[in-house]
C-alpha cells in the first residue's frame, strides 16, 4: 500500500481523504471529500498491484449500469498513482445490524417492508445480469429519512475476493436478511459479524423455533429457502429475488406508515451509562524542608527597637543539625539561637503585631483555647499559636453518693400496723436461716413479729386436666369398640369394607397384579407443528426395550407453555385392542419433564386435552410412573410432553423407555 494513503492526501487530484473506517484484507474503506462537487463519498482503495484490482474494476462498471433509488451510486473508478480505487455515493443512517443489536428483532411487518425493499432493488440489478454476492445486515441501511439503500452492489463481493455472478447466492442471503430481522440472527450464505442462526442436525432451525410469534408465512419463506433439503409438503415455489419481492409485498399490504416508523425506531436508542471521572486523591501537606530550623514562636513577639546608633551583636552558637533519614548523626550549623518555647512565651503570643515581618496574624481573643496549639500556613513556614485562656479549666462536677439502703427493715413506730410476711412464700424447712423474719417456731427472733404458717395444700396443679383427658380417651375407645362391633355383627371388615373385595391400592405404589401391557406401535403427536413432526421414524425406540436408544423431540429455543412456541408434543402408544390402563413407566434423559397421560378407543389427531382432561399428570426426572387413580380403559395411550428439560441449545426431551401396565 503506498505511504500517499493517509488522511489527508488527495487522490486524482479531487477526493480528500477524511476518515479511515476500516481496514482489511489489503484495502481500506474511506469517508473523503469530492472537492469538486463539496460532498462526502465513500472511497475504496486497494493497491494497484493487488490481484482484486481488475475484478474491482469490472465490478464497479457494471454497478454503475443499474439506477434504483435503493441504491448506494458508483460515481468513479480508476488505477492510478499505484493505487486502485472506487468512488461511491455517501449514505448516513443505521445498518440492520446495529438495529437488530440496539432494538432487537423487529416486529413481522417492517421485517418484511425491509427486506422486501432490499429485494426489489436486488431484484432489478438481476434483470440486467448484476448480482450483489455479499448481501449481509452490514451492507443494508436506514437512512434518517425511513429509507431503505443498499451498499457496495458488486464492488464489495470483489473486495472480499468472492464470485460477483451468483444470482443464486442473493437470493439465499435475501432469506437470510429476513432471518436477521426477524431474530436478530444471521443464517445466510455470506459471514457476517451477526451471532448465527441455531442450528439442529446440520439445518437451520425455523423462526417459530427461535421467536414466539413469527407469522406462517414468513416462518415458511425462511425455512424453504435456508433448508432446501428438507423434504416438506407444500412450498412456496420461491426461485428469485423478484418472487421474494413480490411475496412480501403481497404480505406487507399498504405500506403507508413504515418508513416513518423506521426512521424513529432509529432514533431511539437505548440508554448509554454514564461514567463519571474518578476523584482525584486529596494529597497531603508536606511541609517544605529547609536548611535552617523553624522558627520559635517567640520569634514573632514585638522586641524593642534597638537605637539607630547601636549596631545588633551577632551572638552565633554552634548546634548540631540532626539529618533526615540517619537519626544518629548530626552536622554542625550555626545558626541564630532560638530559645524554647515555654507556657509563657506561648501566652505572649496573644500580643504578636500582625504587621510585623514573617509574623502570622493570631486567632482573635474571643477564641481562647486551654492550652496554645499551633498554626500552620501551607503557603510559608510561618507558624502562629492560639491564645491560650488565662483561666485555668473548671474541675469536673464530683460523683454524687448513692442512697444508703437498710441491710433490714426498720422497726415499726409506736402504733402502726405491723409488717406481717406473706405466708406462701415463707419457707418451711431446715435451709431457711436466710429467711429475715420469724417462723412459726420461734427462730430469727429479729424482729418479734409472730408468722402465721401456711396451710396444707392437698390440690395437686395439672391433676384436673388428666383426669379429664383420661375421660376423653376412654370415650374414644368405647366409641370405637361399638363400630367395630357393628361391623362385625352386619358381615363386614372391622373398617367397614366387603371382605370379597380385594386390598385397595396406594397412588403411587405398584401392585404386584399388575401386568405389563404390550405396545403394537408407536407414533408421534404435534398437532401444532408444521415441519413432518418430531422425528417419526425413532418413536419405535421408545418401546423395544433398550434404554441405550431413545426417541427424541426437537430442539427448542423457548419452553412449552401459553407464552411459548406450542403447548407441547406427544407420542402415541397402541396397545393393539382395548385395555385397563393402571400407571405408565418412564426412562428419560434429563429433568424434569411434565408428562400427561391421555388414554382413548381413538388415535388423537388435534391437542389430547381438547377431548378432555388427562388421566394423570406428573413431573417426572430421569426415571419414574405416572400412576392413574383409577384403571381406564382404552386402545391408545398418549404422552403428551408440556415441559421439557433444559439442554446445552434450548429444550428437548429424550425417551429411552415407556412401558405401560394394566
Amino acid at each position: 500500500m503506498p505511504l500517499s494513503n493517509r488522511p489527508g492526501d488527495v487522490l486524482a487530484g479531487r477526493y480528500r481523504l477524511v476518515d479511515l473506517l476500516t481496514e482489511s484484507g489489503g484495502g481500506r474503506f474511506w469517508r473523503a471529500h469530492d472537492q469538486i462537487l463539496e460532498r462526502h463519498v465513500a472511497l475504496h482503495v486497494i493497491d494497484e498491484d493487488d490481484p482484486r484490482a481488475a475484478e474491482l474494476i469490472d465490478a464497479a462498471r457494471r454497478s454503475a449500469r443499474i439506477h434504483d433509488p435503493h441504491l448506494l451510486r458508483v460515481l468513479d473508478a480508476e488505477r492510478t498513482g499505484g493505487l486502485c480505487y472506487v468512488v461511491n455515493e455517501w449514505g448516513s443512517g443505521v445498518t440492520l445490524d446495529h438495529l437488530a443489536a440496539t432494538h432487537g428483532p423487529l416486529p413481522p411487518r417492517r421485517a418484511a417492508w425491509l427486506v422486501g425493499e432490499v429485494a426489489d432493488s436486488v431484484a432489478r440489478a438481476h434483470d440486467a445480469g448484476v448480482a450483489h454476492g455479499r448481501l449481509v445486515p452490514e451492507n443494508v441501511l436506514v437512512d434518517r429519512t425511513g429509507s431503505v439503500r443498499v451498499i457496495g452492489l458488486a464492488v464489495d463481493a470483489a473486495l472480499h475476493g468472492l464470485p460477483t455472478d451468483r444470482l443464486t447466492t442473493d437470493v439465499a442471503n435475501l432469506a437470510g436478511l429476513l432471518y436477521c430481522a426477524l431474530t436478530g440472527r444471521w443464517a445466510g450464505l455470506a459471514s457476517s459479524a451477526v451471532p448465527p442462526a441455531p442450528t439442529d442436525h446440520g439445518h437451520v432451525l425455523r423462526p417459530r423455533q427461535v421467536r414466539a410469534g413469527v407469522p406462517r408465512p414468513l416462518d415458511a419463506l425462511c425455512d424453504e429457502l435456508l433448508n432446501p433439503a428438507l423434504p416438506r409438503g407444500r412450498e412456496l415455489g420461491l426461485r428469485s429475488a423478484r418472487d421474494i419481492a413480490d411475496f412480501l409485498s403481497d404480505f406487507v399490504g399498504d405500506p403507508t406508515g413504515i418508513p416513518e416508523e423506521m426512521a424513529a425506531l432509529r432514533i431511539h436508542r437505548k440508554p448509554e451509562t454514564v461514567v463519571l471521572p474518578p476523584v482525584p486523591e486529596m494529597a497531603l501537606h508536606e511541609p517544605r524542608h529547609s536548611a535552617r530550623p523553624a522558627e520559635s514562636p517567640r520569634a514573632h513577639r514585638r522586641e524593642p527597637e534597638p537605637a539607630p546608633d547601636a549596631a545588633p551583636e551577632p551572638d552565633t552558637r554552634t548546634v548540631r543539625t540532626p539529618v533526615v533519614g540517619t537519626p544518629s548523626d548530626s552536622t554542625p550549623t550555626t545558626v541564630t539561637p532560638t530559645p524554647d518555647p515555654d507556657a509563657a512565651d506561648i501566652a505572649d503570643t496573644a500580643d504578636t503585631d500582625p504587621g510585623v515581618s514573617g509574623a502570622t496574624a493570631v486567632v482573635p481573643d474571643g477564641l481562647p483555647t486551654q492550652a496554645g496549639m499551633p498554626v500552620f500556613d501551607d503557603e510559608s513556614d510561618d507558624v502562629s499559636w492560639l491564645q491560650r485562656s488565662a483561666e485555668p479549666a473548671p474541675p469536673p462536677p464530683p460523683f454524687e453518693d448513692p442512697p444508703e439502703r437498710p441491710l433490714f427493715a426498720p422497726e415499726p413506730p409506736d402504733g402502726a400496723p405491723v409488717r406481717r410476711a406473706r405466708t406462701h412464700a415463707i419457707p418451711t424447712d431446715a435451709a431457711s436461716d436466710f429467711w429475715p423474719w420469724d417462723t412459726a417456731d420461734g427462730r430469727h427472733t429479729g424482729t418479734g413479729i409472730s408468722v402465721v404458717p401456711p396451710t396444707e395444700d392437698d390440690e395437686v396443679p395439672g391433676r384436673s386436666s388428666l383426669r379429664l383427658a383420661m375421660l376423653i380417651a376412654a370415650s374414644l375407645l368405647l366409641l370405637v369398640a361399638v363400630v367395630v362391633g357393628i361391623n362385625l355383627g352386619r358381615g363386614k371388615t372391622p373398617l367397614g369394607n366387603d371382605p370379597d373385595a380385594g386390598p385397595t391400592r396406594t397412588p403411587g405404589a405398584t401392585p404386584a397384579a399388575l401386568q405389563v401391557l404390550p405396545v403394537a406401535g408407536a407414533t408421534d403427536l404435534d398437532p401444532q407443528g408444521d415441519d413432518g413432526g418430531e422425528y417419526p421414524e425413532l418413536t419405535g425406540l421408545a418401546t423395544d426395550g433398550d434404554d441405550t436408544t431413545v426417541w427424541t423431540t426437537q430442539t427448542y429455543l423457548q419452553q412449552f407453555g401459553p407464552g411459548g412456541l406450542k403447548s407441547g408434543v406427544g407420542l402415541v402408544l397402541d396397545l393393539g385392542s382395548s385395555q385397563d390402563v393402571s400407571e405408565v413407566a418412564l426412562t428419560l434423559r434429563g429433568e424434569p419433564t411434565t408428562v400427561e397421560v391421555f388414554v382413548s378407543d381413538t388415535a388423537p389427531t388435534t391437542t389430547p386435552s381438547d377431548a378432555g382432561p388427562p388421566a394423570a399428570t406428573a413431573t417426572v426426572g430421569t426415571s419414574g410412573r405416572v400412576t392413574l387413580e383409577e384403571p381406564v380403559r382404552g386402545r391408545y395411550v398418549t404422552l403428551w410432553l408440556t415441559a421439557l428439560p433444559s439442554v446445552s441449545d434450548g429444550f428437548r426431551a429424550e425417551v429411552a423407555e415407556v412401558v405401560v401396565r394394566g
